[in-house]
């Protein structure tokens, strides 16, 4: 089970730090992910991270203004965002493969949390 919290309400150029802690299983050797869902639009990729933490892929809406990161001990992955635009509204996933390598499609991975909102206000 997959828990994501740290969504809210901040205004553009805000910063906000959402989290993700599995339960009931490690995730620790597994690459664990980020969508959104936009109001009335499809989910989408947002970023990316392997199993050992050591790569990372990212959307280019995402690049240089979000940074995904795991700590496997604590069976957690964050995504830390920054200068956030009103576009970045949306409700947030994270979700876990089950093998090590990273993918930006949603249909690789198995397991997925309920969600966060953010809102970003202009």
């Amino acid at each position: 089970q997959l828990q994501a919290s740290g969504g809210g309400l901040v205004q553009a150029g805000g910063s906000l730090r959402l989290s993700c802690v599995a339960s009931g299983r490690t995730f620790g050797p597994y690459a664990m992910g980020w969508f959104r869902q936009p109001p009335g639009e499809e989910r989408e990729f947002v970023a990316t991270i392997s199993g050992s933490g050591f790569s990372t892929y990212y959307a280019d809406s995402a690049k240089g203004r979000f940074t995904i990161s795991r700590d496997n001990a604590k069976n957690t992955v964050s995504l830390q965002m920054v200068n956030l635009k009103p576009e970045d509204t949306a409700v947030y996933y994270c979700a876990a493969r089950g093998t090590p390598s990273w993918s930006d499609y949603a249909q690789a991975y198995g397991y997925w949390g309920q969600g966060t909102l953010v809102t970003v206000s202009s």
